[in-house]
């Protein structure tokens, strides 16, 4: 079992959670999730997740990921104007923060 923060993932069964409440996923999604929260607190690079979960070492669309990490988002209800699970590290890559952080954080 996977948890960070509320958000918990079962890689065998592949259900996610957040708080009490079931979250219904996409296997992409899911796989981005999965990415994610098995580094909590790094920075994972747009290469490394193409890698792990397109299983491909170029970018198939430069929109690829910012496509389901917004569908990502928006079902885990994190903002992302402000998000407090998913960050996004401009030229960097994408961390599954450890702690919700407020702004500017």
């Amino acid at each position: 079992m996977l948890a960070v923060q509320d958000v918990r993932l079962d890689p065998e069964t592949g259900q996610v959670w957040r708080g009490d409440d079931e979250i219904r996923l996409a296997r992409k999604e899911l796989q981005l999730l999965r990415a994610l929260m098995a580094r909590p607190g790094d920075i994972v690079t747009r290469g490394e997740l193409m890698s792990e979960v397109w299983q491909t070492s170029f970018y198939t669309s430069s929109k690829t990921i910012d496509v389901h990490l917004g569908w990502l988002r928006r079902k885990l209800g994190d903002d992302p104007r402000n998000p407090t699970l998913i960050t996004t590290h401009r030229g960097r890559g994408l961390r599954f923060e450890t702690h919700a952080a407020g702004r500017g954080a």
